[in-house]
């Protein structure tokens, strides 16, 4: 149970981060709301694809990670827009 909060703790961190990494400019969101965001994400994305009838055969599941990451760069873009937190140009 533990081990399974935690892993999904960092996968929401590393999903979100790389979302952040495919914006352009800088979201001004705490690290905490991109793990938050990147949970959501993860858990909608693998939700999704299941349900579309894709199953990994072995290894790593790449396409719900992509899909997740998709996710959580649209889930940030809205997070901006409703707490008027928009993107700043670098």
């Amino acid at each position: 149970m533990i081990g399974a909060i935690i892993g999904a703790i960092i996968g929401g961190l590393i999903i979100g981060a790389l979302a952040r990494l495919v914006l352009p400019g800088k979201q001004n969101i705490s690290i905490v709301m991109t793990i938050v965001i990147g949970i959501v994400a993860s858990l909608l994305a693998s939700l999704v694809v299941g349900l579309i009838g894709y199953r990994n055969a072995s290894g790593f599941a790449w396409i719900p990670f992509i899909v997740g990451i998709i996710f959580a760069a649209v889930i940030i873009v809205i997070y901006g827009n409703m707490t008027g937190r928009k993107q700043v140009a670098r």
